[in-house]
């Protein structure tokens, strides 16, 4: 097994993962099977708990995993289906450990951070990627690591430690280490300045990890005189030293990475070169290049509470362009704050107010997506009846797909007072209900989450032909609220066929 790590410095926020899959985009093209693991050093067992303002997206995998978004970018690029435990962090490491502790694995010894910590770390790093992801028997042949914050944060060190000992461990043709860090401009001078990345550098070494690649983020393609700088103070060869400059789309990433050589640099470091073959690209090259020409755009509406985050709903916009990009179009997505179309944002934010109206008129299709509490739903419920009375394409996911259900009830069934009981627990009429399984005082891992297979009983229906008229179909789930079926069963059969046509 050969191991990478994706390393950050200067700031956060550079664009680790997305350099992380590209590199493993990199390798699959020339031969290798690939497996991914993000290392988050937070003290959260998972991200589930998380507010998307905290940390962005919460990523459901196939497990029911509730994991960092960066596992989003691995599957999508990689064509893979990780596991829970590709997402490893500092709560999980110590809870293993702790339990081992507690069972007595440690033999009374004294438990520290070194060695049992790190020990741990080094062990589920080389457990998972043992562990195949691409459908195929047997480990992939690359695991591309990605270390979570920034070189120097307190909270990371024990990995810093662990993988500084694991290079180490697995030996030299074994192990590369790329860091990604900021060249800046200063738009005074309009020079590129190499300082942040000789001190991130020089601080990566004094941890003991030296980088083999040096991938640099700025706005414009790096000068040579700047290359040969890094190159000198940070010891490593021109070569390998990548510019990450500004594209268009994050599809161009990995061509970026292939212009430069990049592979032939990480491919030499893991004694690769001899079975790789050249890096095919011609499927990926024609996606890139379809979109950049496409003109003529399709404007959704993304309705939510999370709108001021694009990353809050990453997973959705990633959907919402691969469609884009299969029906020939340039994607717009016009955020719509929930709030700001209800009809008290009319007497206290009359600008807000029009601006969101506006949007929501103007777009090609309306989006709900998932959400939880009860901020803006009633702005929802009012985007849900404006596409239903003006045959404006809808789609509701998760509290989307409820919120539909509400509006429908209410509106059409006359059912004025019916809503979820996650709003009105005390409701007469509640089309939406807490589900069995769910638990009302453990929040964290307590929902329906992961893969489940659902069957249509209707051959003929939309849903069925959307699907390509599938018998069933498996999709991610990850809510704590359902569609009373017993509510919904005590309406006439036509309502009743109204309702399943809706749903």
């Amino acid at each position: 097994m050969k191991y990478l790590l994706v390393t950050g410095g200067v700031v956060s926020g550079l664009g680790k993962g997305v350099t992380a899959s590209s590199i493993g985009v990199l390798l699959k093209a020339c031969g290798f099977r690939v497996t991914s693991i993000k290392i988050d050093p937070y003290l959260n067992t998972d991200a589930g708990t998380m507010s998307p303002f905290e940390h962005g997206e919460v990523f459901v995998l196939d497990d029911g995993g509730e994991v960092d978004l960066d596992l989003g970018n691995y599957e999508r690029f990689l064509d893979i289906k990780l596991t829970r435990d590709n997402n490893i962090t500092t709560g999980k490491i110590y809870q293993s450990v702790i339990e081992k502790e507690r069972r007595g694995d440690y033999l009374g010894k004294t438990v520290q951070v070194v060695p049992h910590i790190t020990d741990a770390i080094q062990e589920w790093i080389e457990r998972v990627a043992q562990i195949p992801v691409d459908g195929k028997e047997g480990p992939a042949d690359v695991c591309v690591i990605e270390l979570g914050g920034t070189i120097g944060d307190i909270e990371s060190m024990p990995f810093i430690e662990a993988l500084g000992q694991f290079s180490y461990r697995v030996g030299p043709g074994n192990f590369c280490l790329v860091h990604v860090s900021l060249v800046p401009v200063l738009n005074v001078v309009g020079e590129q300045k190499t300082k942040p990345t000789q001190h991130s550098v020089r601080q990566l070494r004094g941890l003991g990890l030296t980088p083999n690649l040096l991938a640099c983020r700025s706005s414009k393609e790096l000068d040579d005189n700047v290359k040969e700088k890094l190159s000198q103070f940070c010891h490593v060869p021109s070569s390998n030293i990548l510019t990450l400059f500004d594209v268009p789309n994050i599809w161009h990433i990995p061509l970026l990475l292939r212009d430069q050589k990049a592979h032939e640099a990480i491919l030499k470091t893991l004694n690769l070169l001899g079975v790789a073959t050249e890096p095919n690209f011609k499927e990926w090259i024609a996606t890139t290049k379809v979109y950049d020409k496409f003109h003529e755009s399709v404007r959704i509406a993304m309705v939510g509470k999370y709108t001021n985050l694009s990353d809050a709903y990453l997973s959705v916009l990633k959907a919402l362009l691969h469609a884009s990009v299969a029906c020939n179009r340039k994607l717009v997505v016009d955020s719509v704050p929930a709030e700001n179309l209800e009809d008290d944002a009319s007497k206290e934010n009359p600008e807000a107010y029009k601006a969101a109206w506006g949007l929501l008129k103007g777009a090609n299709g309306i989006l709900v997506p998932g959400g939880f509490g009860d901020r803006g739903v009633q702005g929802k419920i009012l985007a849900a009846k404006y596409a239903r009375e003006n045959s404006v394409p809808f789609l509701g996911i998760c509290l989307g797909m409820q919120i539909a259900v509400i509006e429908f009830s209410r509106s059409v069934l006359g059912l004025h007072d019916a809503n979820s009981t996650e709003f009105d627990p005390k409701t007469e009429n509640p089309c939406v209900i807490f589900m069995p399984e769910g638990s009302k005082t453990h929040m964290g891992g307590t929902m329906r989450l992961g893969s489940r297979r659902t069957y249509f009983h209707t051959a003929d229906c939309k849903s069925a032909k959307l699907y390509g008229n599938a018998s069933f179909v498996d999709e991610r789930h990850r809510h704590r609220y359902e569609v009373n079926c017993v509510c919904m069963l005590k309406l006439p059969l036509c309502e009743r066929c109204n309702i399943d046509h809706v749903q």
